[in-house]
């Protein structure tokens, strides 16, 4: 049953992986600093310290992860069309990497920042597989 879904599920290991890899970026940032306390952001952090923007990107990516993980994982099982999965996945997917790289690199409080743009492709992303799932369900 899964094995038409290759390029799909390659794409939320990809997004796994990269929600992964932002816990370790953020832990070590976290641990680099001079005044450390372990579980804890200080709140005097912003934009402009790495630590606060890898701690956010992975937080982010965890608000983010599970509403577009779930109806995927769904449109599987209810066997929607594979190429149209695998692009909304692969789309999410690569979205996800930009915003991180993007947050890691660009220390703004402008808002929309250039990170936000991949923001609302991830989201229209997580829509269109909402949707997927909705149209697979009941068509």
């Amino acid at each position: 049953m899964f094995t038409v879904y290759t390029y799909s599920i390659a794409g939320l290991l990809v997004i796994s992986l990269t929600v992964f890899v932002q816990n370790i970026v953020a832990a070590v940032a976290h641990r680099k600093q001079s005044r450390y306390i372990p579980g804890k952001v200080s709140e005097e952090l912003s934009h402009d310290s790495f630590v606060f923007r890898s701690h956010r990107t992975f937080h982010n990516s965890l608000e983010n992860i599970h509403q577009f993980t779930l109806p995927a994982l769904l449109c599987m099982f209810l066997g929607a069309p594979t190429d149209i999965l695998a692009i909304l996945v692969w789309a999410f997917a690569l979205s996800r990497i930009v915003h991180m790289a993007l947050y890691y690199a660009i220390a703004t409080e402008k808002n929309p920042s250039p990170r936000s743009y991949f923001y609302m492709l991830g989201t229209l992303c997580t829509l269109g597989v909402f949707g997927l799932a909705f149209f697979s369900l009941f068509l």
